[in-house]
């Protein structure tokens, strides 16, 4: 798989039928995509999803990846609809690696800040803390023409604070606009999407 950053919302009543009977269906296929210790390990995440899709690590969530993808190379959009059929909805991704770097990043700074580690599985209202703080951190620079920065700096003044902070003394992804923007984009796409949000949120990176 390439390196990428996907995000993901999860339906555990689909995926402990429709997900739990694809792999019994295909256990010999799917062994193929599974590390050491095949046979335990399927069983392990055959428990885990008939509990719940939201209990298998990252590693375990990769594996499955590579088998759907695998199994419908020959159409992307494919490969996420059959996911989504089964319990797991890929909702959006960011393919760039150079992207993915400086979202990381970002992520990382905003960890220090509020003294709380994003897992890769994440309550939205969490998430949608680090995206507002990612709207500021990359949104500042346009501040004059940002509606976004305007309407939210109002309700999160210290994450806006801490952002202006952050931007004067790191400020590198500015040196190329055209990457600031596509990391403003996909903060912003992404708050979108997850807002009104209530259920976890999966940050899987390949």
């Amino acid at each position: 798989m390439a390196e990428e950053l996907y995000f993901i919302k999860t339906n555990p009543t689909i995926a402990k039928i429709n997900l739990y009977n694809k792999l019994c269906r295909e256990e010999k296929n799917v062994l193929n995509f599974l590390s050491e210790d095949k046979k335990t390990s399927f069983e392990l995440i055959k428990t885990k999803i008939k509990d719940s899709v939201e209990n298998l690590t990252k590693e375990e969530l990769l594996q499955i990846f590579s088998w759907f993808s695998n199994e419908y190379k020959s159409d992307r959009e494919e490969v996420k609809t059959q996911l989504f059929i089964n319990g797991i909805d890929l909702f959006y991704e960011i393919p760039s690696t150079v992207d993915v770097v400086n979202f990381q990043q970002i992520l990382s700074d905003y960890e220090n800040y509020s003294k709380q580690k994003l897992n890769h599985l994440v309550d939205a209202q969490h998430f949608n803390q680090f995206l507002i703080y990612g709207i500021f951190y990359t949104g500042i620079k346009n501040q004059d023409k940002n509606i976004s920065v305007d309407i939210l700096k109002q309700d999160y003044k210290n994450l806006y604070s801490f952002a202006e902070n952050q931007f004067s003394s790191n400020g590198k992804i500015f040196e190329n606009e055209d990457i600031v923007l596509n990391i403003y984009n996909y903060f912003t796409d992404l708050y979108d999407l997850t807002k009104y949000y209530k259920g976890s949120i999966i940050k899987l990176h390949s």
